[in-house]
């Protein structure tokens, strides 16, 4: 006899939405900016601290302080933090390409690619290759966001 597959519905389901993504940085105020200008506004500000945090990251002592942001369709927020205590480490390698394991990018759709590229290359944004037009469907491209944070864009083509 064959072993009956379960397939998952939504009524049984664990995950009801992805919440949001976590992002460590040193210069809080100027992650907050480069969000800003790509288009995330400002939720709330705070700074995070007690047992029950610790707890929770697995880092005793820990201060942290958090902007979080939501895109303007209000679907999704990214929590940005910046520790206090303990000292922050970098990851090794810095500047790690497409194919090193782990969370290597953010993509936001956006409404014109090469004025957002213009904007957020004010805030120091770099371009890691190119723009490219993806057989007239988009046009796509990577920076490097703050503290090297790979931040993807596509423009949907008409």
């Amino acid at each position: 006899m064959p072993m009956l597959r379960l397939v998952p519905t939504l009524t049984s389901m664990a995950v009801r939405r992805l919440d949001n993504i976590g992002i460590v940085f040193e210069d809080l105020d100027a992650a907050v900016d480069f969000f800003q200008e790509l288009g995330l506004e400002v939720e709330g500000r705070t700074t995070v601290q007690g047992e029950w945090s610790d707890r929770i990251v697995g880092i005793d002592g820990q201060i942290v302080d958090i902007a979080m942001m939501r895109t303007p369709d209000g679907h999704n927020k990214l929590e940005l933090m910046s520790y206090q205590t303990p000292a922050m480490i970098s990851p090794v390698p810095k500047n790690a390409p497409a194919n090193t394991l782990g969370l290597r990018r953010l993509m936001f759709a956006v409404d014109d690619l090469h004025d957002t590229v213009a904007r957020l290359q004010k805030h120091g944004t770099e371009l890691i290759g190119e723009v490219a037009n993806y057989e007239n469907i988009f046009l796509l491209c990577y920076l490097r966001g703050p503290e090297d944070v790979t931040i993807a864009l596509a423009e949907e083509l008409s």
